[in-house]
């Protein structure tokens, strides 16, 4: 339709005549969409109050970087050391392990290129390869890759840098100097058609990556001395270790016996089925990204039982999703725009997923729950989130059950909590996905 001059008069007559957009107007002009839009009537899905909760730790921050789901996944480590240990809090490097994800990120990504360099440069493999290929997000499996291969050091070993702390000009010029070695390696093969020449210059362009690395974060520690007091005041002190023997000796955490379930009511995507994405990893020669579709109420069951052993869960959402920030909401009874924008938003969570509406965008960690002890529903749920204490109340969000079903995508449950339908499921040959695809999301929301 052409927009003419009749359509906007009669629209801003229309428009004026009515009091409700009047008053909407005033209301938004004025405080802005949200708040504009926000009911404050308390109900039961945002208290922050539940029957489940597991003992509070220091609140992490990971300032201006996307590194959430690094976070959620250390913050599992180190509630485990704290327990083991009886320790108030104890802290790991996530500088450390930015350090191994961002190197071994730029060798697949050359991998990468190398195996599809017969692809046609403007087609929609490589552009999507060459879209971002430094960027700071990632999922469960990348963090297991690296934490299995590389081992955790404690924060006061690799402290956090500058550009640890706000990663966007070292992930800016790492991107240009990838694309370049994209370039090299893509005219390379048109000249010589020599695969062999490419990985020879994978190897050289890898020596500078890590000098970069280096440069910008630190060099990695191969050796410190483990040493704390916990809260009876004893002193534990264990000398000279190794990343990998921290690790295995002092969290004692068993990375395979977790398995990652998503929920994608999709039609491409049968249920009780393992899926991983392509040309979508970290660490080369370690584990794919795979996960089992189950539906939503799996999650539950095995979030309520994990928690109720004591053990976080590691999750991956929709944060932005009618959330109110100030009061740390993550629900669908406080954030009413639609109803102030008079719209009636038929959108589920299937043509969400299909239209580019929604997708996991942050990893944070359940910590407790309320639920009802006869039926074992769900209420609602605690978050610990990596935006420092000042974000939410204390740190804290609170999550409803309604707004779990809508915007929930990822979970991290141990197999000792799932039915052997599931575990099944995972030990099968996983189906592929596009690397397009929305369950190939990287968590990456910054606060």
């Amino acid at each position: 339709m052409e927009i003419t001059r009749e359509f906007l008069e009669e629209n801003r007559k229309r428009f004026f005549e009515n009091r409700g957009n009047r008053i909407a107007q005033r209301a938004a002009v004025n405080n802005g969409l949200l708040e504009a839009s926000i009911d404050r009537v308390e109900d039961r899905t945002n208290r922050h109050s539940f029957n489940i909760e597991l003992k509070e730790k220091e609140i992490r921050n990971q300032k201006q970087s996307g590194r959430c789901w690094m976070f959620a996944a250390l913050n599992l480590m180190e509630y485990k050391l704290c327990t083991k240990y009886k320790l108030k809090g104890f802290e790991l490097s996530k500088n450390y392990t930015l350090f191994y994800d961002k190197l071994e990120r730029c060798n697949y990504f050359l991998d990468s290129i190398i195996k599809t360099v017969d692809e046609d440069l403007d087609g929609r493999l490589v552009s999507h390869i060459l879209t971002d290929p430094m960027g700071d997000g990632g999922q469960w499996d990348m963090i297991k890759n690296i934490i299995n291969k590389y081992g955790l050091v404690p924060a006061y070993a690799m402290k956090e840098s500058v550009n640890s702390s706000a990663t966007a000009n070292l992930n800016n010029y790492l991107t240009k100097v990838l694309r370049m070695y994209a370039k090299n390696l893509r005219k390379s093969y048109e000249k010589d058609k020599d695969i062999e020449t490419l990985k020879i210059m994978q190897e050289e362009y890898m020596i500078k990556v890590y000098d970069i690395l280096s440069i910008a974060l630190g060099t990695p520690p191969e050796r410190f001395d483990f040493e704390v007091r916990n809260e009876d005041e004893e002193f534990i002190s264990d000398k000279n270790l190794t990343p990998q023997e921290f690790f295995k000796k002092h969290i004692e955490v068993n990375l395979d016996d977790y398995i990652s379930l998503i929920n994608a009511p999709t039609r491409d995507k049968e249920y009780y089925k393992s899926y991983t994405v392509d040309f979508l990893g970290n660490v080369m020669e370690l584990d794919k990204v795979k996960y089992v579709n189950v539906p939503v109420e799996v999650m539950k069951s095995g979030i309520l039982k994990q928690l109720k052993d004591g053990e976080p869960v590691w999750f991956g959402c929709d944060v932005g999703q009618f959330f109110y920030r100030k009061e740390s909401y993550l629900d669908l009874s406080t954030v009413k725009i639609y109803d102030l924008l008079d719209v009636q938003y038929d959108f589920s969570k299937e043509d969400r997923l299909d239209y580019k509406e929604s997708l996991m965008t942050h990893a944070m960690v359940f910590v407790g729950c309320d639920y009802d002890e006869k039926t074992n529903k769900i209420n609602r749920y605690k978050v610990e989130n990596s935006w420092g204490k000042d974000a939410g109340d204390r740190g804290y969000l609170v999550m409803s059950d309604q707004w779990f079903d809508e915007y929930m995508y990822q979970v991290l449950i141990s197999k000792k909590y799932l039915d052997e339908r599931v575990i099944k499921a995972y030990e099968e040959e996983a189906r592929h996905l596009k690397p397009w695809d929305p369950m190939g999301s990287l968590a990456s929301i910054k606060f």
